[in-house]
Order: structure tokens, then C-alpha cells, then sequence
């Protein structure tokens, strides 16, 4: 088996369905690819949806998978076990890709076959009018957008790919280890950094990345994710993620963290400034809502 489709899933019934049939439609031989979905304790009708899709799509071989242990980490972890594929794919519950996906990456790996770990572009679809406020420095935190251009190049650190848009050989969790489970999202809760935990280990032995372009995932964004409240726990769980993953690693790495903040924090009120003067005051007090909810979880607040 060549490569290895994981979707991590928890209550999302609404976009379930759409992201499998995305993966069955592919324009592919369907003997060189599988898809596994880990379903992490959804409690709606996630379970039901799946099912149905499988039945739908009797020619591609799929697996539906209960991992009980909470947590996206745990549920990325098993997937990866599970995959009899070389390459994992990994797609969001609430993402798609375009039907000639997998023969675009095909084509990347036989052109340039050391390639072992790829991110690609993520677009955003909104559900609802996009808010004014999104700026460029905000648009990636709450809708995942990335492109890195037309170009295949490799990836500096600064600008890793996060998960559900990233391809990575298998071999590399077993050389390198599996997600953290002390991080990642569990059940409603929006923690993360995993996915920055495992790109920076990758990157740190000396692991290529490339980005892929004229692959994105599409990844919808619902009225929900752009709400006040939203934000809040978003950017509050991006600080506290961050005060778990370099304490994990030192005091030292923690407290670098920390004086890093301290230079955004004068990055972000230069920006808010600037915005303001343009008559785009939102993105500025944005900005500086972000950084305080970043801090504040940055220091166990």
C-alpha cells in the first residue's frame, strides 16, 4: 500500500460526510491508497454518517476506528498504527480536497523522490460573510489558511505546516516518535501545539520540508468559529498549549517562550498603531486581544 488517508474525527456529522466522499472520489487506482477514519468518542451522529459513506463507496477500502483515549493526539497516534500505507495523509474532519489530489502528489514524489515530509496550501470556505476584523496576522490562527506560493521549495521552520495539510512518511514516527497526548485538542477543548511539537522535532534531526502547490485542502469555516467567544478560548489555548509543550522540553525553552511574547507584544502594538492610522482599527484590537489571551495562558492565568 502505497499511501494511507487519516481523518481524525470528533462530533463533526455536518462535514464528515463531505470529507470522506472527497477522499472516494479521487482520481486514482483505488488499490494504491486506503482511508482510516478514527472516530475519538463522538457523541452525535458521526458514527451513523460513516457507515453510511463506507456502504456509498464499496470499491475503496476503508476503516472506521473507536480510539477511546481522548484526545486528537491519541486519535492521530492509533491511525498512524493502523495505516498499512508508506505516506500518511492526514485531512481534517472539516476539510476536502479536489479530485486529482493524490495523482498531483503521485506526480511530486516521482519528480523529486527524497521528498519524506510535504505540507500544501489551505484555503479557507466561509460559511458566512468574512469579518473585518481577520487580518493578515489573525487569518491563519482562526481559519488555517496557507500558501506558500506556485513554487516547490522547502519549508523554513518558522513556517511549518500544520497537521490536517501535512503528508509525512511513516517511517518517521517510528524514528522520531508519535504526537505528544499531553497536547492537541480533547473532546471541545481547543488546545493544540502537537502539531508544532512534532514539525520542530522532524525539523531539529534534520528532516526536509517541502511545500507541494496546486493541492489544497479546502477547509470550512462555519459562523461558529468566527465568533467573540471563539476567539477567546482559541487564543487563550494557544498560551497555555505553549507553556505545556517548552516546559516539557526545559525551564530554559519556557522562558524563552516568554521573551519572545514579550517581542510580539511590541511587534503587535506597532501593528495596532499602523492599523488605526489606516482606518482599520479592528484588525488592531484584534491583535492586541489576541496577544493578551496568548499571555495570559502563556503564564498559567
Amino acid at each position: 500500500m502505497r499511501y494511507s488517508f487519516v481523518i481524525c474525527s470528533y462530533n463533526r456529522e455536518k462535514y464528515i460526510g463531505k470529507t470522506i466522499e472527497s477522499v472516494c472520489l479521487l482520481d486514482f487506482k483505488a488499490d494504491q491508497f486506503e482511508l482510516l477514519i478514527v472516530d475519538n468518542n463522538s457523541t452525535d451522529n458521526t458514527e451513523a454518517v460513516c457507515l453510511k459513506m463506507i456502504a456509498l463507496y464499496p470499491a475503496i477500502d476503508i476503516r472506521y476506528i473507536k480510539e477511546t483515549s481522548q484526545g486528537v493526539s491519541y486519535a492521530r497516534n492509533r491511525g498512524i498504527k493502523e495505516a498499512k500505507g508508506e505516506f500518511i495523509i492526514f485531512v481534517d474532519d472539516d476539510e476536502t480536497i479536489a479530485s486529482d489530489y493524490l495523482t498531483k502528489f503521485d506526480g511530486y514524489l516521482n519528480a523529486f523522490p527524497q521528498i519524506i515530509l510535504a505540507g500544501t496550501a489551505v484555503l479557507p470556505v466561509y460559511e458566512t460573510e468574512k469579518p473585518k476584523w481577520l487580518s493578515h496576522f489573525t487569518l491563519r490562527l482562526v481559519t488555517g489558511y496557507y500558501d506558500e506560493g506556485n513554487e516547490v521549495k522547502k519549508l523554513e521552520a518558522k513556517n511549518y505546516p500544520g497537521t490536517g495539510h501535512t503528508i509525512i512518511k511513516k517511517e518517521l514516527f517510528e524514528r522520531f516518535g508519535y504526537y505528544n497526548t499531553d497536547l492537541g485538542r480533547k473532546g471541545k477543548g481547543l488546545m493544540g501545539a502537537e502539531d508544532k511539537d512534532m514539525m520542530l522535532r522532524l525539523i531539529e534531526n534534520n528532516i526536509d520540508c517541502y511545500y507541494l502547490p496546486g493541492m489544497p485542502v479546502y477547509h470550512h469555516i462555519p459562523a461558529e468559529k468566527l465568533t467573540e467567544q471563539f476567539f477567546n478560548e482559541l487564543t487563550y489555548s494557544i498560551g497555555k498549549s505553549e507553556r505545556i509543550r517548552t516546559k516539557n522540553i526545559s525551564e530554559k525553552s519556557y522562558r524563552k517562550r516568554l521573551f519572545s511574547e514579550a517581542v510580539k507584544w511590541g511587534a503587535s502594538v506597532i501593528l495596532c498603531i499602523g492599523y488605526t492610522i489606516t482606518l482599520n482599527p479592528s484588525k488592531g484590537i484584534k491583535l492586541l486581544q489576541f496577544r493578551k489571551n496568548v499571555t495570559k495562558g502563556l503564564l498559567g492565568k
